[in-house]
Protein backbone atom coordinates (compact mmCIF):
# COMPACT_ATOMS: atom_id res chain seq x y z
CA UNK A 1 0.00 0.00 0.00
CA UNK A 2 1.57 3.23 -1.16
CA UNK A 3 0.08 6.09 0.88
CA UNK A 4 -1.27 8.78 -1.43
CA UNK A 5 -4.32 10.99 -1.78
CA UNK A 6 -4.51 10.45 -5.54
CA UNK A 7 -8.13 10.34 -6.76
CA UNK A 8 -7.41 9.11 -10.28
CA UNK A 9 -4.62 6.73 -11.32
CA UNK A 10 -1.33 8.20 -12.47
CA UNK A 11 -0.85 8.55 -16.18
CA UNK A 12 1.29 6.01 -18.00
CA UNK A 13 4.98 6.81 -18.48
CA UNK A 14 5.72 8.67 -21.67
CA UNK A 15 7.20 6.70 -24.51
CA UNK A 16 9.99 7.96 -26.70
CA UNK A 17 9.36 8.11 -30.43
CA UNK A 18 11.49 9.54 -33.21
CA UNK A 19 9.01 12.32 -33.95
CA UNK A 20 9.22 13.69 -30.40
CA UNK A 21 12.86 12.91 -29.55
CA UNK A 22 14.77 13.93 -32.63
CA UNK A 23 17.85 16.11 -32.42
CA UNK A 24 18.95 18.81 -34.86
CA UNK A 25 19.89 16.20 -37.48
CA UNK A 26 16.50 14.49 -37.30
CA UNK A 27 17.81 11.36 -35.55
CA UNK A 28 16.64 9.86 -32.27
CA UNK A 29 18.65 11.20 -29.32
CA UNK A 30 19.45 8.02 -27.39
CA UNK A 31 21.50 9.70 -24.67
CA UNK A 32 18.61 11.92 -23.57
CA UNK A 33 15.55 9.73 -24.19
CA UNK A 34 16.87 6.18 -23.92
CA UNK A 35 16.88 3.45 -26.55
CA UNK A 36 14.28 3.58 -29.29
CA UNK A 37 11.87 0.69 -29.69
CA UNK A 38 9.45 0.06 -32.50
CA UNK A 39 6.80 -1.18 -30.05
CA UNK A 40 6.47 2.27 -28.46
CA UNK A 41 6.19 3.94 -31.85
CA UNK A 42 3.35 1.78 -33.14
CA UNK A 43 1.48 1.76 -29.86
CA UNK A 44 -1.90 3.30 -30.61
CA UNK A 45 -3.49 2.85 -27.20
CA UNK A 46 -4.05 5.87 -25.08
CA UNK A 47 -3.51 6.15 -21.37
CA UNK A 48 -7.21 5.67 -20.70
CA UNK A 49 -7.01 1.87 -20.77
CA UNK A 50 -4.22 1.84 -18.18
CA UNK A 51 -6.07 4.31 -15.98
CA UNK A 52 -9.29 2.29 -16.07
CA UNK A 53 -7.33 -0.87 -15.28
CA UNK A 54 -5.89 0.63 -12.08
CA UNK A 55 -8.91 2.77 -11.13
CA UNK A 56 -10.24 0.52 -8.36
CA UNK A 57 -6.79 0.03 -6.84
CA UNK A 58 -6.16 3.78 -6.73
CA UNK A 59 -9.53 4.49 -5.12
CA UNK A 60 -8.94 1.78 -2.52
CA UNK A 61 -5.46 3.13 -1.80
CA UNK A 62 -6.87 6.64 -1.24
CA UNK A 63 -9.55 5.31 1.13
CA UNK A 64 -6.99 3.34 3.14
CA UNK A 65 -4.69 6.38 3.36
CA UNK A 66 -7.52 8.61 4.58
CA UNK A 67 -8.52 5.95 7.10
CA UNK A 68 -4.92 5.75 8.34
CA UNK A 69 -4.67 9.51 8.76
CA UNK A 70 -7.99 9.84 10.59
CA UNK A 71 -8.11 6.71 12.77
CA UNK A 72 -4.51 5.56 12.96
CA UNK A 73 -2.50 2.73 11.49
CA UNK A 74 -4.62 -0.01 13.06
CA UNK A 75 -7.72 0.70 10.93
CA UNK A 76 -6.29 0.00 7.45
CA UNK A 77 -4.30 -2.92 8.82
CA UNK A 78 -7.46 -4.43 10.26
CA UNK A 79 -9.36 -3.94 6.99
CA UNK A 80 -6.57 -5.54 4.96
CA UNK A 81 -6.39 -8.44 7.43
CA UNK A 82 -10.17 -8.99 7.20
CA UNK A 83 -9.99 -8.96 3.39
CA UNK A 84 -7.19 -11.50 3.43
CA UNK A 85 -9.12 -13.77 5.80
CA UNK A 86 -12.32 -13.80 3.75
CA UNK A 87 -10.50 -14.16 0.44
CA UNK A 88 -9.15 -17.57 1.48
CA UNK A 89 -11.73 -19.84 -0.11
CA UNK A 90 -11.90 -23.44 1.24
CA UNK A 91 -14.72 -24.48 -1.10
CA UNK A 92 -14.59 -26.90 -3.98
CA UNK A 93 -12.68 -25.43 -6.90
CA UNK A 94 -14.93 -26.61 -9.73
CA UNK A 95 -18.20 -25.14 -8.44
CA UNK A 96 -19.06 -21.53 -9.30
CA UNK A 97 -17.91 -19.27 -6.49
CA UNK A 98 -18.89 -15.85 -5.28
CA UNK A 99 -17.31 -14.14 -2.32
CA UNK A 100 -20.06 -12.02 -0.81
CA UNK A 101 -18.03 -11.24 2.31
CA UNK A 102 -15.18 -9.78 0.25
CA UNK A 103 -17.63 -7.82 -1.88
CA UNK A 104 -19.13 -6.28 1.28
CA UNK A 105 -15.70 -5.37 2.69
CA UNK A 106 -14.63 -3.83 -0.63
CA UNK A 107 -17.92 -1.93 -1.01
CA UNK A 108 -18.93 -3.75 -4.20
CA UNK A 109 -22.07 -5.38 -2.77
CA UNK A 110 -24.45 -2.84 -4.34
CA UNK A 111 -22.84 -2.81 -7.80
CA UNK A 112 -24.14 -5.00 -10.61
CA UNK A 113 -21.40 -6.35 -12.85
CA UNK A 114 -21.49 -8.53 -15.94
CA UNK A 115 -20.36 -11.56 -13.94
CA UNK A 116 -23.46 -11.18 -11.76
CA UNK A 117 -25.78 -11.37 -14.77
CA UNK A 118 -23.93 -13.70 -17.14
CA UNK A 119 -22.72 -16.69 -15.14
CA UNK A 120 -20.94 -18.36 -18.04
CA UNK A 121 -21.61 -21.39 -20.19
CA UNK A 122 -24.58 -23.49 -19.10
CA UNK A 123 -23.32 -26.66 -20.74
CA UNK A 124 -19.85 -26.81 -19.26
CA UNK A 125 -17.59 -29.78 -18.68
CA UNK A 126 -18.93 -32.56 -16.46
CA UNK A 127 -18.35 -31.97 -12.77
CA UNK A 128 -15.59 -34.23 -11.47
CA UNK A 129 -15.42 -32.93 -7.92
CA UNK A 130 -13.30 -35.76 -6.56
CA UNK A 131 -10.57 -35.22 -9.16
CA UNK A 132 -10.51 -31.48 -8.56
CA UNK A 133 -10.32 -31.85 -4.76
CA UNK A 134 -7.41 -34.28 -5.17
CA UNK A 135 -5.70 -31.79 -7.45
CA UNK A 136 -6.31 -28.93 -5.00
CA UNK A 137 -4.98 -30.83 -1.99
CA UNK A 138 -2.19 -32.54 -4.01
CA UNK A 139 -3.27 -36.07 -3.17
Amino acid sequence: MDPSFRIVPASAPKSASVAETSNSLGLHDTLRYGPRTIATEIKTEGGLKDRLHSWEETQDNMKLTMLRNTQGLHAPMRMLMERKLVSANPHMPILPQTNLQLDILMGRDEAVETSDVFLGPLNGPPLDIRHDMEKKHRI
